[in-house]
């Protein structure tokens, strides 16, 4: 058998083996139509999703046949937790695994992101920066998100008055997004509420790179009575934007965490921040009364 002779025979052999490709639809592909306001509330099948992070949890129910579909969504309102998903086979299906990675990249985004380099002085407040250089430094050395360096001590020293009753300390925190969408709207409420009770919020400060800490820094720094921090905290697969509160009286650097009183879960799906700011006016009233904060408060 020649050299020609092998080849047609070989190309015969690969020629039987093939089969023909199977269909992978019942019938012809049809791409998905955008439906404008399909996905407000629920994800419907073959709905056209613009942008699934605004897709409501607490209204999206995807188990088929549920024996109590209202008496479920009626629990899964009180809850922003990810209940009645849904599984295609073993897994969880489209829908709950993309929204999933959604809001995971939204944590990973407000970590890593920076508020703009004007938002201080946009805001009315003294512009100022702990000791880190840069948010990767600011990730990796939280002691040097609590401190500041001498020429910046000296700035808070000369912006700010001495010894306020309460000082505001804005700080972006471990997410810039829930500064972003809160602090101002918060502080603004807590001025308010000082304002009916007869105490005096003054200037204030906003913190680049900031720790809770940093709080009690500018305690040592202008002698306030109170300090009050809002700041972003770790963003979740809930939300990227939650901010807290840390209210503590007479601040100074070294104090136990349990002196601090804590206001959390300042969102949108949590206490809002216009609640927050009324909320911690009532807290801040408390602690001049009976000059406390912390456990201890909670134990009056």
């Amino acid at each position: 058998m020649n050299k020609d002779e092998i080849s047609r025979l070989v190309a015969e052999i690969l020629q039987g083996m093939q089969v023909p490709e199977p269909p992978v639809k019942g019938a012809d592909y049809k791409p998905t139509q955008p439906v404008r306001g399909a996905y407000v509330g629920s994800a419907q099948a073959g709905a056209f999703v613009e942008d699934i992070s605004r897709l409501n949890l607490r209204k999206l129910y995807q188990v088929e046949n549920p024996k109590d579909k209202a008496g479920f969504l009626k629990l899964k309102e009180q809850t922003p937790a990810r209940l009645a998903t849904g599984r295609a086979g073993p897994r969880y299906n489209t829908v709950s695994m993309l929204r999933f990675r959604a809001d995971h990249a939204a944590a990973q985004d407000s970590v890593f992101a920076v508020l703009p380099e004007d938002f201080g002085r946009q805001n009315g407040l003294v512009a100022v920066k702990t000791r880190c250089e840069n948010r990767e430094q600011y990730l990796t050395r939280p002691d040097l998100g609590r401190t500041f360096d001498q020429g910046t001590r000296e700035m808070i020293r000369k912006e700010l008055p001495q010894k306020p009753t309460v000082q505001l300390v804005i700080g972006d925190g471990i997410s810039c997004d829930a500064i972003r969408a809160n602090a101002i709207p918060c502080a603004k409420s807590l001025e308010s509420a000082l304002k009916r009770r007869g105490i005096d919020l003054g200037k204030g400060l906003y913190v680049e790179f900031c720790r809770v800490g940093a709080g009690d820094a500018v305690g040592d720094i202008t002698g306030c009575e109170i300090v009050c921090v809002l700041v972003g905290e770790r963003p979740g697969l809930v939300t990227n934007e939650s901010m807290s509160a840390y209210i503590t009286y007479k601040p100074y650097t070294g104090i136990e965490e349990s002196a601090r009183t804590v206001v959390s879960n300042i969102h949108s799906q949590g206490i809002t921040a216009e609640a927050a700011g009324e909320k911690i006016g009532e807290i801040i009233e408390k602690m001049l009364k009976y000059k406390l904060s912390g456990v201890k408060l909670q134990n009056v």
